[in-house]
């Protein structure tokens, strides 16, 4: 079985990827617009999106959206990046 990694840090971008940051320190990206268009992340398609926070180590949005660490985890490509030192990739 898999550990399972909570989400320490998240920073969104305009473009719908979400820089990720997880408890063992890696950092990965999650690029949500394969799902954008679904319920009920549908209705982030306005500045919600931008809203994103960590809780629970997970990420949330405002409405009560969030999205499984797990999901974030498997569907998501590592990056070398810091954190501060990451540009929005458009």
């Amino acid at each position: 079985m898999k550990e399972l990694l909570d989400i320490v840090q998240v920073k969104p971008y305009a473009n719908y990827q979400l820089l990720l940051e997880f408890e063992n320190g890696e950092k990965r990206l999650f690029d949500m617009k394969y799902i954008i268009d679904k319920r009920p992340f549908n209705r982030l398609k306005n500045s919600s999106f931008m809203a994103a926070r960590v809780e629970h180590g997970t990420v949330v949005w405002p409405g009560n959206i969030d999205i499984a660490p797990e999901t974030l985890y498997d569907k998501s490509v590592g990056v070398q990046q810091t954190m501060d030192s990451y540009h929005d990739p458009e």
